[in-house]
């Protein structure tokens, strides 16, 4: 993290030094990121969001968004003093750092589902307010996979889950920090256990291995096909309900109504 432009230059001469010889035609290429400011704080303290996303087909495009995630926060309060600029517990909010803090309770753990954060946002800015900026995310990810879409080699054998790392700041913007392919799915709390192998279970569901739907489902469990297999969107959603992200996960309803349907037709 650098705070002057002198930091960078000292930076690279250390990295000079480490003996990598170079030709002197070589271009270094790097990816700078702008650091948030002023992240939206619960509590005076930081967090992130982890949103899983399914894609099952990259040509075309087909996505599929988890309803369920969570909030990981700070253990400390979060300040820009230049003091703190250092101490990791108030600047990151990965899981392997915030643990080792001394006032880590590893009973609660530092996350927050995100069904709740989302009502508790809603009762300080309104539900307009706040279903437009979780709409916000679920354009962030579907223009994320467009934006690589033509590069990732295809295979309608295969699927990839995605984890998405997104903040927001203090006028309630979301902002892209990371995509991980192949996430972590280890568990803290016995919330975030049901919450992994429930939605591991109605991943295994949408990729359809007995194929046993029809193709025409937009709910399978906690997933929602937020963009399908013609290429646009699923749904014409209104301005209040855009979005059913961090909405009441009915999984086990949504799984009962599939199981049911396919009875029906005999399956």
């Amino acid at each position: 993290l650098f705070n002057e432009l002198k930091d960078v230059k000292e930076w690279k001469k250390a990295l000079d030094t480490r003996g990598a010889k170079k030709e002197e035609d070589d271009v270094e290429v790097y990816v700078a990121q702008r650091y948030i400011e002023n992240p939206y704080l619960i509590g005076g303290k930081k967090f992130d969001l982890r949103i899983y996303a399914l894609v099952t087909s990259y040509t075309p495009l087909t996505v599929w968004l988890y309803r369920s995630g969570f909030a990981r926060f700070s253990s400390g309060r979060f300040s820009m003093e230049k003091g703190d600029i250092s101490n990791t517990y108030v600047h990151l909010t990965n899981v392997a750092i915030q643990k080792t803090a001394a006032n880590y309770d590893k009973e609660q753990g530092c996350k927050w589902d995100l069904a709740a954060m989302k009502l508790f946002m809603m009762s300080k800015h309104g539900p307009e307010a706040i279903n437009a900026m979780m709409y916000g995310m679920e354009l962030i990810i579907i223009r994320s996979l467009q934006s690589v879409q033509k590069v990732m080699m295809n295979d309608r054998h295969c699927f990839e889950l995605y984890g998405y790392d997104i903040m927001i700041d203090d006028a309630l913007k979301p902002w892209l920090i990371e995509v991980n392919a192949s996430p972590s799915l280890s568990a803290d709390t016995p919330d975030d256990h049901e919450l992994k192998v429930g939605m591991l279970e109605d991943m295994l569901d949408v990729i359809d291995f007995e194929k046993r739907l029809t193709g025409r489902e937009d709910q399978i469990g906690g997933f929602d096909l937020i963009h399908n297999a013609n290429g646009s969107y699923v749904k014409d959603k209104s301005p209040m309900g855009r979005t059913t992200l961090g909405c009441h996960n009915n999984r086990r309803r949504a799984r009962q109504r599939m199981a049911a349907a396919q009875r029906a037709r005999g399956l």
